[in-house]
């Protein structure tokens, strides 16, 4: 139902997300692109009912791909995953609103999940001798339900918490369905809200 609720309102944004792929392209490569530095949200606030579905490189942040065998490593994804856990700090969602977590799931091969293939993948690079470098593209996704009890108090993202908790992330795509319509947008740390 959560992907559902997420997957038919963005099936009406294919015009927005044209125009900002056209618009980032030549900087950020596709929106579906694994970038370090750069994630991407989708935001719906629909009535009370508000999901957020939060898509990463685990580069941004946990600081590495690979799975977690050091103790530090693993201190790193736990530390991560509490930070993930914690929905309505990390979105600064206002008290005013009234949001309860309804729902939420988090995947990633670090915390021993299996995504899909087309989300993680490996690359085998050959460098000019044909010596070949195997890289790890691990993302670590977050998926969030909320029912707001006041939704009209919702009158911005603020993405700030998200910048201070992980600060190799420079820039989140967003894309946002809200009471007033729809936008796609870049947010970074020195502009880090945006209105529903």
């Amino acid at each position: 139902m959560r992907r559902l609720l997420l997957a038919l309102p963005f099936a009406m944004l294919p015009l927005a997300v044209a125009h900002a792929a056209d618009e980032h392209d030549h900087e950020h490569g596709s929106l579906g692109a694994h970038e370090h530095g750069v994630g991407r949200l989708n935001a719906v606030l629909d009535g009370k009912t508000l999901a957020l579905e939060l898509q990463s490189p685990a580069m941004n942040l946990v600081g590495f791909e690979h799975v977690a065998t050091s103790d530090a490593d693993k201190a790193k994804v736990a530390a991560a995953r509490a930070l993930l856990e914690q929905p309505l700090t990390l979105f600064n969602l206002p008290k005013a609103a009234g949001c309860v977590v309804e729902n939420q799931e988090l995947e990633s091969p670090l915390f021993g999940d299996t995504l899909d293939a087309d989300d993680d993948h490996d690359e085998d690079d050959k460098d000019e001798d044909g010596h070949e470098h195997h890289h790890d593209h691990s993302e670590i996704h977050a998926h969030y339900q909320f029912t707001c009890a006041t939704p009209n108090a919702l009158k911005t993202l603020d993405l700030a918490n998200m910048f201070n908790a992980f600060p190799d992330t420079r820039t989140i795509q967003v894309q946002l369905i809200g009471p007033n319509g729809q936008q796609g947008v870049d947010v970074t740390a020195k502009a880090a809200a945006l209105k529903f």
